[in-house]
């Protein structure tokens, strides 16, 4: 019989992962701090808990992916957490992107109670999440991998092991740090195509062809041109993962000069023009009004 998924966070990346699960035939609860937002996976055949703490005394692996760190640390720290309701046993999988000592503290919590943890970011955006073809990045326990690597591949294609608590998120850094290149790098690749008249959909099919190809010019590029900023992944949780990078960075004395730019970048979109529920797509709105 399979596990009992309780699954917490029903957004642009938790829907697509709970219906990949769904249709690999696990029986997942969730939990959403917005009911309405999981009225997707709701008619797909999830069903509903009033609170995280519900939802962990009635499954066996709880999944969160959340908006920001202080979200994670609510939802598993906080009144009707989920350490309120969990019980030996179970394994906790936090798939937020969030900051590396909180899954150290998630795993130092649990590990008395036997309870077993992973720390598992994804990368691949909204495609990949209803695709099912995230790629996973896991730090805690290997055993533990062991065990929920079936759950984990319902939802992703490629899942790599980084060691102990905290590493996955570390991996995520390391992933979000290229990303910060790639996207200021298709950004100005536009302005400076149509500011030089160029047809930007051939420029999109030349660069894209040759080593300037890589993932946000084939996934977001397309989306520039027919000006659709919807959110494949929030402008405001980038900045947020830029600045944990850069947080994580300084701890361990190294300076990133291109991701404190790109930061710099994304906190005008997101702060001075008020842009952080578009995609991260709308980072050429600085050029382009």
């Amino acid at each position: 019989m399979k596990e009992k998924i309780g699954f917490i966070g029903t957004g642009v990346m938790g829907t697509g992962m709970i219906l990949n699960l769904l249709k690999h035939d696990y029986p997942v609860t969730v939990y959403n701090r917005t009911k309405a937002h999981a009225q997707a996976v709701l008619a797909a055949g999830a069903t509903w808990l009033d609170t995280p703490s519900e939802v962990a005394q009635a499954v066996d692996v709880i999944i969160t992916i959340v908006g920001f760190p202080q979200d994670v640390q609510e939802v598993y720290f906080g009144r009707d957490g989920i350490f309120e309701g969990a019980h030996s046993g179970q394994t906790l999988i936090d798939m937020t992107t969030s900051r590396p000592d909180i899954a150290v503290r998630i795993y130092n919590e649990a590990k008395p109670k036997h309870i077993a943890t992973l720390d598992a970011p994804v990368s691949g955006g909204d495609v990949g999440a209803k695709a099912g073809t995230l790629s996973i990045m896991v730090g805690g326990e290997q055993a533990t991998l062991t065990k929920v690597r079936p759950i984990l591949a319902a939802m992703g294609q490629k899942i790599n092991y980084f060691g102990t608590a905290g590493n996955g998120q570390h991996a995520k850094m390391a992933n979000q740090i290229m990303i910060a290149g790639t996207m200021t790098g298709l950004t100005e690749m536009l302005v400076y195509a149509k500011k030089a008249g160029l047809d930007l959909q051939t420029v999109l099919d030349t660069v894209g062809s040759g080593g300037g190809a890589n993932w946000s010019l084939s996934n977001y590029g397309p989306r520039i041109l027919k000006e659709d900023y919807t959110p494949g992944f929030f402008a405001k949780h980038f900045l947020k993962d830029l600045r944990i990078a850069l947080d994580s960075a300084k701890a361990m004395q190294l300076d990133l000069p291109a991701t404190r730019q790109a930061a710099e970048l994304y906190r005008i979109l997101v702060e001075d023009h008020q842009l952080g529920n578009d995609g991260t797509q709308a980072l050429v709105k600085l050029w382009w009004a």
